[in-house]
């Protein structure tokens, strides 16, 4: 990805079309940690305030699957977004928009400028987080997820603030923190189980809805 598109990106930056440009800039708000990160945060607040003992079983099973999906949320999302907040300001890699005067490799350790702080992408972070947990819940619809959360990476190119290698690195890293998150809830027996192979699948208890219930019950 380096060594293919970030030079082109750079040379494009500034010269797509102003509508599409428009496109990229709204979209690319959706994958702020904020849009998944503030309503997790706000479910396990109502969690905290609801008597659980006053719910039926079937309404106590469904609290009970958001709550951990909040806790998954918030540890996939919210780690990820802290460490690739360590890690660019680390390495400090110059944004596009320093492309004439820098180039597409230019490292600026701990500058603790924004504009410096390239790699990897938080918001490509999120979407690898996003992702991951997608995928490892609902891995029948794997493409459909793939495909919303490329899309919302990649405008980090077309906006011109990532280099496309900024946007895979950061995909991967908050990939990796779903898998890893997901592995340590099934080791404690949340959402997912462990099989042989070790990685987690999810339990067949796990539903956010009470559609499909009853047509099993029947």
């Amino acid at each position: 990805m380096f060594v293919r598109l970030d030079l082109p990106a750079g040379m494009l930056r500034d010269q797509w079309p102003p509508g599409f440009v428009k496109l990229a800039d709204f979209l690319t708000q959706f994958a702020l940690g904020g849009w998944y990160l503030i309503p997790a945060a706000l479910l396990l607040v109502v969690a905290n305030l609801t008597d659980w003992r006053s719910l039926s079983r079937r309404t106590l099973m469904l609290a009970y699957n958001w709550t951990s999906l909040a806790f998954l949320v918030l540890s996939a999302v919210g780690l990820s977004g802290l460490a690739v907040n360590v890690l660019k300001y680390a390495i400090g890699r110059a944004r596009p928009s320093h492309f004439q005067e820098f180039g597409v490799l230019s490292l600026h350790p701990f500058a603790m400028d924004a504009s410096f702080a390239g790699f990897p992408s938080g918001h490509a972070t999120t979407m690898g987080a996003v992702f991951g947990i997608a995928l490892l819940l609902f891995p029948k619809r794997w493409y459909i997820a793939l495909a919303l959360t490329a899309i919302l990476t990649s405008t980090r190119v077309f906006v011109g603030a990532h280099y496309p290698s900024d946007t895979v690195a950061g995909f991967g890293l908050g990939f990796a923190f779903a898998v890893a998150s997901t592995l340590v809830f099934a080791r404690l027996g949340f959402m997912f189980r462990q099989v042989r192979s070790g990685l987690p699948v999810r339990k067949k208890t796990f539903r956010l809805t009470w559609f499909g219930e009853a047509k099993r019950v029947g």
